[in-house]
């Protein structure tokens, strides 16, 4: 790997999870070499299995880790590397890592020191679009305090967004209905901007209710020349994090999309933008209007949407942009055609029915569906017995469907995602999937606000407490493995566990539970019927005695406990409807 080359012949990857292994991809399609780094809580991640050389950053937070510029620099140098990726997030939009980089001959695969500091600052990224004639919402610039904040916000008229100017991913901003709610949250708002962003500074804009977040992809060669590759709706929001992209943008005219991607343009070629970058705007539904709300200085999540309808590779288009081997963009830009439709999930390790609570664990089993007949694309980092750290994005992955048309894109996914199993932790697999089945989803007219207005069902019981020994069985449960030293599993009490299901309506060997001498607290989380078989327990369902051998109708939030046995035996059976469902090992679901 040399560095007196323009040839990249190794780059080290200064990034994680999902978007490592989809850059380590592009790198080994290209014949260069691809140097993972990683925490040890990442040890066993896919990104280090997948790259060709793997270096640990220690133990500790992304603090520690991802974002120590020493460590990563020094790894760089020691491994020979010619150039840092750094992926989204982390040290992708950090001015001093990049003047680093430069400063020990490492080219950064992104765009300049300046151009992130002109468009990272928020405040400054207005006045740039300004210059430039593109439409702002009504807003202000850098706010001198509270005071001066709720002058502002009575000249543009409630309700505003107060907002940090150094703020991304959804953090430091607030909505704003009225003189109170600014006045309260100015000082926290403040608080969460200086303690994630090193930065105080808040301005305000005009808040639109019926709003779009549409964005434009568009690459340059630093040199003023900038092509577009299309739109994308990202407008599937929950608490500013987007959840769902698609590309084409659904329900646009033919007039906004050629302006947007104008304006778009126009904007990074003034300030001769180089490499990927996102400029994303607010759409006003109502109007038709849109309006600039910022420049992302980097890969975007969602790049993948724009890649399978163009057909491109941008990443391969970073790399040999930097090495001086991408083709003109003139000629790139004669030779793009969009076709068909695109659409993202991204899949977190997270509980929606826990106020989408992040979760961590070891993975026992992760398995995603064959692209088969399907033109699927799932871009992660897990595999079944790795574990999800706790100190780091939960993102697990992302998939993408591209079909002809967007109602066969959406449907590819929505059952792609059932086919779907990542057990061992909580995932919004399934809150995925009844998003991609609302309404709003399907015929398009959805705005940021659409999600906080879902209604979203779980199929599934909570653990309030453990009982003594409550252990998942199956009928036959496990057998024929003694010769391996397991030995044989299922229901002690076979026949009331069968006669059970039998009662519901359930297949013999639907799973249930075994509840030995003292049973659990368990809430439900949808409506279902359940039946008690096998020795008598106390049990009761929000307080009301419950019999057993028939079937009860249980509502959504009722909360059922089962205590100790009455008389005789030892083991009872809970059977609900449709069995529990769980992965089976060495063919049989029984723990």
């Amino acid at each position: 790997m040399s560095q007196s080359s323009e040839k990249i012949s190794g780059v080290l990857i200064a990034n994680r999870g999902a978007i490592a292994v989809r850059i380590t991809r592009t790198l080994k399609k290209m014949g260069i070499i691809a140097v993972a780094v990683y925490a040890e809580a990442d040890r066993e991640s896919l990104h280090v299995r997948v790259a060709d050389q793997a270096f640990s950053l220690g133990a500790g937070t992304a603090r520690d880790t991802y974002l120590d510029q020493d460590k990563i620099i020094e790894i760089a140098r020691q491994c020979g590397a010619d150039a840092i990726h750094p992926g989204y997030g982390f040290l992708s939009e950090n001015t001093s890592f990049v003047a680093r980089c430069t400063e020990h001959r490492l080219k950064f695969l992104g765009p300049t020191a300046e151009q992130i500091q002109a468009f990272g600052l928020k405040h400054r990224a207005r006045e740039l679009a300004e210059a430039q004639q593109v439409p702002l919402l009504p807003g202000t610039g850098v706010l001198t305090g509270q005071e001066q904040a709720l002058e502002q916000a009575e000249q543009i008229g409630y309700p505003v967004i107060l907002k940090s100017t150094a703020g991304g991913g959804g953090i430091g901003m607030q909505l704003c209905a009225g003189a109170d709610q600014l006045s309260k949250a100015y000082d926290s708002v403040a608080q969460l901007s200086a303690n994630n962003f090193s930065n105080a500074d808040l301005f305000l804009e005009k808040f639109v209710e019926n709003a779009r977040h549409i964005e434009v992809q568009v690459f340059g060669d630093g040199e003023g020349r900038a092509i577009v590759l299309g739109e994308r709706d990202c407008s599937a929001q929950r608490r500013n994090q987007k959840v769902i992209e698609e590309t084409p943008a659904p329900n646009l005219t033919d007039s906004v999309r050629r302006e947007l991607r104008e304006v778009a343009s126009r904007l990074l070629r003034a300030v001769d933008y180089r490499s990927a970058g996102t400029v994303e705007f607010i759409f006003d539904a109502d109007t038709d209007s849109f309006y600039f709300l910022e420049v992302n200085t980097r890969l975007q999540v969602e790049h993948g949407v724009t890649e399978e309808v163009f057909g491109v590779d941008i990443v391969e288009w970073m790399i040999r942009l930097a090495e001086g081997t991408l083709t003109e963009l003139e000629s790139l830009g004669q030779s793009l055609k969009s076709l068909g439709h695109a659409v993202q999930a991204r899949v977190y390790a997270e509980d929606p029915y826990k106020n989408f609570h992040p979760s961590a664990g070891l993975l026992s089993e992760v398995t995603f569906p064959e692209p088969g007949q399907r033109a699927l694309r799932v871009d992660h980092w897990i595999e079944s017995g790795i574990e999800v750290s706790p100190f780091y994005d939960p993102m697990l992955a992302k998939m993408i469907a591209y079909a002809d048309t967007r109602e066969e894109a959406l449907a590819d996914l929505q059952l792609s995602l059932s086919e779907t199993s990542i057990y061992g932790i909580e995932t919004n697999i399934d809150y995925l999937q009844t998003l991609l089945g609302s309404e709003p989803l399907r015929t398009g007219k959805y705005f940021t606000n659409t999600l906080s207005q879902l209604e979203f069902e779980k199929h599934a019981l909570e653990v309030v407490t453990p009982g003594t020994m409550t252990t998942v069985q199956d009928y036959p449960g496990r057998t024929g493995y003694w010769d391996v030293g397991v030995p044989p599993s299922g229901p002690f009490d076979s026949r009331s566990f069968r006669l059970g299901n039998q009662i519901l309506g359930n297949p013999e060997s639907a799973a249930g539970l075994e509840m030995t001498l003292n049973g659990p607290t368990l809430r439900f989380l949808t409506d279902s019927r359940i039946v008690l078989t096998g020795a008598e327990m106390t049990a009761q369902l929000d307080g009301t005695e419950l019999p057993f051998w028939s079937v009860i109708n249980v509502e959504k939030g009722q909360e059922l406990v089962i205590g100790k046995i009455k008389e005789a035996g030892a083991r009872a059976y809970l059977l609900v409807q449709g069995g529990i469902q769980c992965p089976d090992y060495l063919d049989a679901k029984a723990t």
